[in-house]
């Protein structure tokens, strides 16, 4: 495993983390306390340290799953990255499925979630707090961000930034943030197939020298790109992947089949997705969807295999400038898809 860090912090962090989503909150499939424990135990012991809850997964249950899996002098083994924003103690009930719920930003609500959250995590402090999946409103709320700094001036989280949508905001938003409020992290989704959003934010960064470095989550474009789909692959009737039209699956896998070649005896297509995110210096970790040890055991080594050539990073930009030679797919956003005009013109 390697390891990268933020600025100002020689806290080392591993390249591939574990996104807790899949593990406690039943849209992955269904794991109990034991299982999620050994999951998480096994990817620490090769090497991963970074591990991504939300006080919302599961509400409440995934940082409970981190002090399950490292409770005491164990904590010390990890890096705790968690989210805060929803009001899920009022409204989690009433949730169904991946329904979003009402959020609650107001200084007094932040403050109580993240006093929550340590209780939870059985912690004195969280290394990455994010504000989870923040409006424009949000971006200019002088309140909250000065509420943040209050509580990182008071020792309960080292490092802040924010994860983003994509279902309520994305890539306005981000931009919007990184380049007023310049956020230590922020979380967003970027892989091979989904590239436009993400090489946007990454931009932002550069462009108005923000010291942001990025977690990245759906790195493999919900399971595409480890590469083991077929146009008859069946998903379990409560897999959020049922929602996608058959259109999805279908193209998915052509685009796939194209990309074979990043595959060799020593690497996998999976491997090969994310090695694609890592050579990008602003990416701090990775988080792939994770639900069985042989798919954490493939993750972990992902710093032992090659890394992408420049014949194979051009190749991928060729296919994916043209489409993969397939009709260019509609892409449908509920939030703000368009970069501010300031920003817009920096990066062009």
């Amino acid at each position: 495993m390697k390891y990268r860090t933020l600025q100002g912090s020689d806290q080392k962090i591993s390249e591939i983390g574990f996104g807790l989503w899949t593990v406690s909150t039943g849209w992955w499939g269904t794991y109990t306390d034991d299982d999620a424990v050994k999951l998480m135990r096994l990817a620490a012991d090769l090497g991963i340290n970074l591990f991504d809850a939300a006080d919302t997964y599961g509400n409440g249950r995934s940082e409970d799953l981190i002090a399950k899996a490292f409770p005491g002098a164990e904590r010390e083994r990890i890096v705790i990255a968690t989210k805060v924003g929803y009001d899920f103690v009022n409204h989690g009930d009433g949730r169904r499925g991946q329904k979003e719920i009402p959020q609650n930003f107001s200084p007094s609500a932040i403050r109580q979630a993240v006093d929550a959250a340590l209780s939870r995590l059985g912690t004195d402090h969280i290394d990455i707090l994010q504000l989870h999946n923040i409006r424009e409103e949000q971006v200019h709320d002088d309140a909250l961000w000065e509420v943040m700094e209050d509580l990182r001036a008071e020792g309960k989280f080292r490092h802040g930034g924010i994860a983003l949508g994509p279902a309520i905001g994305w890539l306005g938003e981000g931009a919007s943030a990184i380049a007023r409020r310049k956020p230590d992290v922020v979380q967003h989704i970027y892989n091979l197939l989904e590239q436009e959003v993400g090489s946007a934010l990454h931009k932002t960064a550069e462009a108005t020298a923000a010291p942001t470095k990025f977690l990245i989550r759906v790195p493999h474009s919900s399971g595409m790109l480890e590469g083991k789909y077929t146009a008859d692959t069946v998903f379990p009737p409560n897999d959020h992947r049922n929602h996608r039209p058959k259109s999805w699956l279908i193209n998915g896998v052509k685009k796939i089949e194209q990309l074979r070649f990043l595959e060799r005896p020593n690497r996998t297509m999976g491997q090969a997705a994310m090695l694609w995110l890592l050579n990008d210096p602003r990416t701090l970790s990775v988080l792939p969807n994770i639900y069985d040890a042989e798919q954490i055991k493939e993750f972990a080594a992902t710093s032992e295999c090659p890394p992408l050539d420049d014949s194979e990073m051009e190749r991928i930009r060729e296919l994916v400038t043209g489409h993969f030679g397939l009709e260019p797919e509609e892409h449908k956003y509920k939030g703000d898809m368009e970069l501010p005009a300031e920003l817009a013109s920096l990066l062009h």
